[in-house]
């Protein structure tokens, strides 16, 4: 009988001893995990931004946790940036990136992409999304796509945008709109409207702007699928709710759609409705 007992204390002890190893790292979870890391559990929550009263807590927990965790050394460098203390961040990303982190590689990439606490280096950010890309990560795909947009002319390598937004449009609302518009646009490969509707489609179904505006000049046009005004003003309508300029400009044009013009081609005034 004593065996016995002694056997089931053990076996109740175990647990709670396994949890006490893992409590710097629950603990940091809980305050600083990052809901698009792809190394965090899909149990664990996490917070878009690190609320200030949970900073102090973030940096102790997380330091304590990063020894045996890269992702507990990404989450420390989120509550460094949210404790303005840049240079700790970046140095905590660097040590996750070598480990593994993909989060924190774009991280990184972000920093040099932007200058922040670092001098801008377009070239190191680009090298840092696309290992973070190669990693399966969609934020590192969505950013590199970004990048290559942002300079003009697309990405470096369109055909391998193309291929690496593929896999992140899975499950990626910035990835779905990128892949989006380089099949509308046939960067990279063919075009193919259909296809490129559909990923609007499916990126607008979570609320981004672009992809909604995108999917009102689709249905006002016909492209890619039925043409539909009302749905087209509807689309305009919810992504400038959500501050997309160009489907404010959109809903301006569908309500003013006659322009009045003198003998020289200049504007006079507009029809509205």
């Amino acid at each position: 009988m004593r065996v016995y007992l002694l056997a089931a204390l053990f076996a109740l002890a175990a647990p709670v001893a396994a949890h006490a190893q893992s409590a710097d790292l629950v603990l940091c979870d809980r305050v600083a995990a990052d809901p698009s890391d792809p190394d965090k559990p899909a149990d664990v929550k996490g917070v878009s931004e690190i609320a200030a009263a949970d900073v102090t807590t973030a940096i102790k927990f997380c330091k304590q946790a990063s020894a045996s965790s890269r992702r507990a050394m990404y989450a420390l460098g989120r509550a460094y940036a949210a404790n303005r203390q840049m240079a700790d961040a970046l140095a905590a990303w660097r040590k996750a990136a070598d480990k593994g982190s993909s989060a924190a590689m774009v991280e990184l990439g972000v920093a040099y992409g932007t200058g922040a606490g670092v001098a801008k280096d377009e070239a190191q950010a680009r090298k840092l999304f696309e290992k973070a890309a190669q990693a399966g990560n969609p934020r590192g795909v969505s950013n590199l796509a970004a990048l290559g947009s942002a300079g003009g002319g697309g990405p470096a390598d369109p055909a391998q945008a193309r291929t690496l937004l593929g896999k992140a449009a899975e499950t990626n609302a910035e990835a779905q709109y990128q892949l989006g518009l380089m099949l509308s646009n046939g960067d990279g490969g063919e075009k193919d409207d259909v296809a490129a509707r559909a990923l609007f489609e499916k990126a607008a179904a979570q609320n981004h702007p672009g992809a909604l505006e995108r999917m009102g000049a689709f249905a006002q046009e016909g492209r890619g699928g039925p043409k539909d005004k009302d749905a087209a003003k509807a689309y305009y309508e919810r992504a400038a709710a959500l501050g997309d300029e160009d489907a404010k400009k959109a809903l301006e044009r569908l309500r003013c759609p006659y322009a009045i013009k003198d003998k020289q081609g200049r504007l006079v005034t507009t029809l509205c409705f």
